[in-house]
């Protein structure tokens, strides 16, 4: 008989992050455990707060529906990742099912899942995000970063321009910005030419997700930034609005719902002719497992949420030459690190 548990998990973070919204210093999420025929898989889901869904609400979904659309055996896990995707419930909740789906079908077939759905096993190169800082402290977060192949600033304060001229003194890396919201048309005007000027190759959500007419204005500037969505881009029908204001979109697993709705979305993007980013909030290893089954249908690599984690829950991830590599295990390739810990005594 199948089982299954979802444990809600507060994730600490190396240190405070700032962006336009706050500080964040910890992020809930939920860790769903399914058990069945003496196999055990994993999944994640996270509840987007800014949205107003937290981990109680992701956890009391999966607990009312979750063990009715699994099955009672997975014999068809096809058929459970199709009830998943069509359920009604907040997009946290069908990642985390949809994560224990992925990383079954591994486990049964005894390979690793990126192998059974054809992705690479290396992916990137991948970003690490610095939040809202002092200069000082942004060059010395970069200093001590990973190495990774590009830097991605949170911007919206007062010293935008300045942070990033002294990032831009330490790396020689691409940097991307994320105003997540906090600018208006008139400022994204003033920085523009500086912007440029330091190399900055896109900027995510610069605007407030309602103000079209500030996106549709900015692009008819000359000397423009490329411009990608993500608060403004959920699902395939946000792409289909997105193609005529911006120029891609932030593809997330907790935004989508899962491996198979992100696909959707990615492959409606792709169609569109939208730049595609594939990202990730501040999560543990065994999300980013997910997101990267999505690989090759991403033009850039964001997965960075599991590099800020104080203790991590999930282990089996590597970071070669600033790209993430997947572990070689059946499934998603990465296990609680609690049971890590125990082999290795």
């Amino acid at each position: 008989m199948l089982s299954l548990s979802v444990e809600r998990v507060s994730l600490r973070l190396t240190e405070t992050v700032r962006s336009s919204r706050g500080e964040i210093d910890a992020v809930d999420t939920c860790m769903v455990t399914v058990t069945h025929a003496g196999i055990v898989a994993y999944g994640e889901g996270t509840p987007i707060e800014y949205d107003g869904v937290t981990a109680d609400d992701v956890a009391r979904a999966i607990e009312a529906d979750g063990s009715a659309l699994l099955g009672p055996d997975l014999t068809d896990p096809q058929a459970a990742l199709e009830r998943v995707d069509a359920w009604d419930a907040p997009a946290g909740a069908r990642m985390a099912l949809d994560g224990a789906l992925h990383d079954w079908i591994g486990k049964v077939g005894r390979r690793p899942t990126w192998q059974i759905l054809a992705a690479p096993r290396r992916i990137g190169p991948t970003v690490y995000t610095i939040g809202i800082a002092s200069p000082a402290e942004a060059a010395t977060a970069v200093r001590n970063a990973p190495q990774v192949g590009a830097f991605k600033v949170k911007v919206g304060g007062p010293d935008d321009i300045d942070v990033l001229d002294a990032i831009r003194q330490v790396t020689p890396l691409p940097i991307r910005i994320d105003a997540n919201e906090a600018w208006d048309l008139s400022t994204a005007r003033a920085l523009t030419p500086r912007l440029r000027a330091l190399g900055v190759h896109l900027v995510e959500q610069p605007f407030p997700r309602s103000r079209i007419d500030d996106y549709v204005r900015y692009r008819e500037l000359p000397d423009r930034l490329p411009i990608v969505l993500d608060e403004g881009c959920t699902d395939v029908a946000s792409v289909h609005a997105a193609r005529k204001h911006s120029d891609g979109i932030v593809v997330k697993l907790c935004k989508a719902g899962g491996v198979r709705a992100a696909r959707r979305v990615m492959a409606a993007a792709r169609q569109a002719g939208l730049t595609v980013l594939l990202s990730c909030m501040c999560e543990s290893e065994l999300a980013i497992s997910q997101a990267a089954l999505l690989a090759p249908l991403a033009d850039h690599i964001d997965l960075d949420g599991h590099l800020y984690l104080r203790d991590q829950p999930f282990r089996g991830l590597g970071l070669e030459g600033g790209w993430i590599v997947l572990g070689d295990g059946p499934g998603l390739g990465v296990a609680p690190a609690a049971s890590q810990k125990r082999s290795r005594q």
